[in-house]
């Protein structure tokens, strides 16, 4: 080989300044990134080019709405991402995808390649810009949905600002704003930094507040005759599954999920009881709850569709919410202590002699009949899909019947699942199954990546199957082909053509999108019998190659908790 080469900057010492890019990807590699999503634009091109001399992957997606929703998936498995655009075009469409992710407590490192500095400082008439010399208009829109906007504009200070900045993504669980100049992107700031971790130890509460707390939770939950826990999702985006896994084996308490909540918690433990959503729960789950005398909430996330349309029929008074910034013990309200505190002093000091714990009366569900027909339906669907999951699957469920439907399969250990209830934006999961694979890849672990998602919902970023393809991945895709909307049907509009799609060949979308026989197989199931075969088919199990389903079910069909959910909501929209 000839020339010289670039040396590879992982070996170097940093005792010497280094560039800002090169800067800037070494801490996201540090603290785990491996891979970064995003697009290329020429405000980004030099940074683009530091990514792989600090030992990580460029993934480029189709656009920068796909590379957003990816950046979510990916952070949700591997714990934080990294998102790269380009000024104005590329940030402002990236931004449904980041504002879920702040919605949803997702950390996303958004970086901007934008004009140098001496443009900005001139007001130059550039392309991608309002023609007005504002550069700043565009970091003002993303202000309202990350916890931290940072403009690297002064060498001497990019290196904390970089440091700080990271921090907060990590503590707050909520996506950041980096803006790169273009000429900032090869100004040396200080590489003896480097040698040092980013400090990522979240704030420590106050110990005379927290043990105040600890006091009156404790007090509370020795004299509750039916105390109960119940988990929510910021549970699991704060990072408090293990100190909550510990409190479940310690006390036995009984303990239930909410639909963001779902797969927080080891399905297969005696004290669980399954997914309470107010009105739309089962029977047994919904009278458990509503009857408890106390109902200890980790990581609540009250919203409409994660309630049922509002529907819990809870009083403040049995309840007790733990949030990673604060705690509300009945109707008081502790700021500044949060969760992890919390519950580790919980789990120390709560005495079992004075725990009153009432089991979980496990019935066993038998499983659903088919059809007579032999049509797919989605009550048979979702119950029966628990038996093809394995220990540590990924699960990625779209808005729409997905999302509701898996509150009724029962999971293995270890399966993690992705879901946006909250966000709830239509096309999210297909970028997100991509950004979840790529993090089980990057990981190297032993996953299957499963997605569900409608047809309708597929429509809109059908294109990242291609980025799957590209990079190697081996996600199962369900696309649950029933003619449309179905979750827009049961809001508003049952007949109405809206809530109509075209008709595609979706199966023949991994063809046109480069797929082979070697990398790809594709598959169109449209009975109950159909399926079963295909479930149990070993080559489809391994999931070692992208597998695609056109999974056909009627119209007008929807899950159970769907059904439920939008009654419950038309009649708070009624009420109020």
């Amino acid at each position: 080989m000839s020339g010289t080469q670039t040396p590879d900057i992982r070996t170097q010492p940093f005792s010497k300044p280094v560039d800002t890019a090169e800067y800037l990807f070494t801490r996201l590699r540090q603290i785990g990134v491996r891979s970064v999503h995003g697009l290329p634009g020429d405000y980004n091109l030099v940074a683009l080019d530091y990514i792989p001399k600090c030992d990580l992957k460029w993934v480029g997606s189709v656009n920068e709405l796909n590379a957003a929703y990816a950046a979510d998936g990916y952070a949700r498995i591997n714990g934080i991402s990294a998102l790269v655009t380009t000024f104005g075009v590329g940030e402002l469409s990236a931004l449904n995808g980041v504002a879920g992710a702040y919605a949803e407590h997702v950390p996303v490192v958004h970086i901007v390649g934008c004009p140098s500095t001496i443009s900005q400082r001139r007001g130059m008439l550039l392309h991608h810009t309002l023609g007005n010399g504002d550069f700043n208009v565009f970091a003002n829109m993303s202000k309202e949905i990350t916890c931290e906007i940072t403009k690297l504009t002064t060498p001497n200070e990019i290196a904390n600002q970089i440091d700080h900045t990271l921090r907060q993504c990590w503590i707050h669980s909520k996506p950041v704003y980096i803006m790169l100049p273009t000429d900032m992107a090869e100004k040396k700031v200080e590489g003896a930094r480097l040698k040092n971790p980013i400090y990522l130890d979240e704030p420590e509460n106050e110990p005379q507040r927290e043990d105040y707390v600890v006091d009156v939770v404790l007090k509370y939950l020795h004299t509750a005759k039916d105390p109960i826990i119940l988990v929510d999702a910021c549970a699991i985006r704060h990072r408090v599954l293990g100190e909550i896994h510990e409190l479940i084996k310690k006390t036995k308490l009984p303990v239930f999920v909410t639909p963001m909540g779902k797969g927080a918690v080891n399905e297969e433990y005696e004290t669980y009881g399954g997914v309470y959503a107010g009105a739309s729960s089962h029977k047994d789950v919904l009278e458990r709850v509503e009857s408890s005398d106390l109902i200890l909430t980790v990581g609540a996330v009250k919203s409409d569709f994660n309630t049922a349309g509002f529907s819990y029929r809870t009083s403040q008074l049995n309840t007790i919410d733990l949030h990673s910034t604060h705690t509300v013990v009945r109707y008081s309200h502790y700021p500044g202590v949060g969760m992890r505190g919390v519950l580790q002093k919980v789990i120390e000091r709560v005495d079992l002699n004075k725990l009153n714990v009432q089991p979980i009366d496990h019935k066993e569900a038998a499983d659903p009949k088919p059809n007579a027909s032999g049509t797919i339906t989605q009550d048979w669907f979702w119950p029966w899909i628990s038996h093809f999951l394995q220990e540590d699957d990924v699960v990625v469920t779209e808005t729409g019947t997905a999302n509701f439907g898996i509150w009724d399969t029962r999971f293995p250990p270890n399966v993690t699942a992705l879901s946006q209830v909250l966000w709830g934006s239509i096309g999210w999961s297909v970028g997100a199954a991509q950004g979840a694979a790529l993090a089980v890849k990057d990981l190297e672990a032993n996953r299957r990546t499963i997605l569900f998602v409608g047809d309708g919902s597929f429509q809109l970023t059908a294109q990242e199957v291609s980025t799957m393809i590209r990079s190697g991945l081996n996600p199962i895709i369900f696309v649950i082909c029933n003619e449309g909307y179905t979750i827009e049907r049961y809001i508003h509009g049952m007949d109405a053509k809206y809530n109509d799609i075209s008709a595609w060949k979706f199966k023949e979308l991994v063809t046109v999108f480069g797929g082979t026989e070697d990398n790809v197989a594709k598959f169109q199931v449209r009975t109950v019998d159909e399926l079963k075969n295909l479930l149990a088919d070993k080559d489809f199990i391994a999931a070692k190659r992208l597998q695609f389903v056109e999974l056909y079910m009627p119209k007008m069909d929807a899950p159970r908790a769907l059904v439920a959910t939008a009654e419950a909501s038309a009649k708070t929209n009624a009420a109020t």
